[in-house]
């Protein structure tokens, strides 16, 4: 019996450690973040057949401290721009990404809403301002107020999709306050 028992933890130890071999880490690509001393890495981490994990790592290159910003592992981080201020005291990160699976498919996709977060340049803050049901179009930031100016419609009726009914907005989003200041 227990020539068995050994057999079938050895089987047992060799197949694990067997499943790890397929796992990997991707860093797609490194930003320098202007005006400070971080850089971004965007990671995934993948598995055999799928990403089991998304984020972007913050790393200090003075002391070589990081800060991970965790997304779904489906989602799509689509840019990251640095919006650098100096007459108003603002330096933030702008991300446009798809992170809601509001269609509730297999997965987060094209036909989901993108939105906007807004992080401090060390990644110590994250702050989504764009709501989970706000299909964000285009935005742009204006220099002279530090506003960011977003264009898209809500999903009125709760389908997950773009219907004629759903309702267009204009949302003005202050970057120096982190407060909305009109929708129109």
């Amino acid at each position: 019996m227990k020539p068995f028992i050994l057999a079938i933890l050895t089987v047992l130890s060799f197949s694990s450690s067997a499943q790890d071999k397929y796992n990997y880490v991707l860093y797609n690509k490194l930003t320098e973040i202007k005006g400070t001393e971080y850089v971004i890495a965007s990671v995934e981490n993948w598995g055999k057949m799928s990403a089991n994990n998304k984020y972007l790592l913050f790393i200090n290159t003075r002391t070589g401290e990081s800060k991970q910003i965790d997304f779904p592992k489906d989602a799509f981080i689509q840019k990251i721009e640095q919006v650098k201020i100096d007459s108003l005291n603002i330096n933030k990160l702008i991300i446009a990404a798809n992170t809601v699976n509001l269609d509730r498919s297999k997965s987060i996709d094209w036909s989901d809403p993108q939105q906007i977060i807004v992080l401090s340049t060390d990644g110590k803050e994250k702050i989504q301002i764009t709501e989970d049901k706000f299909f964000v179009r285009t935005w742009t930031v204006n220099p002279y107020t530090g506003a960011i100016v977003i264009t898209g419609h809500y999903d009125s009726n709760d389908n997950g999709k773009y219907d004629k009914t759903d309702k267009h907005e204009i949302l003005i989003y202050d970057l120096k306050a982190m407060k909305l200041i009109s929708k129109i």
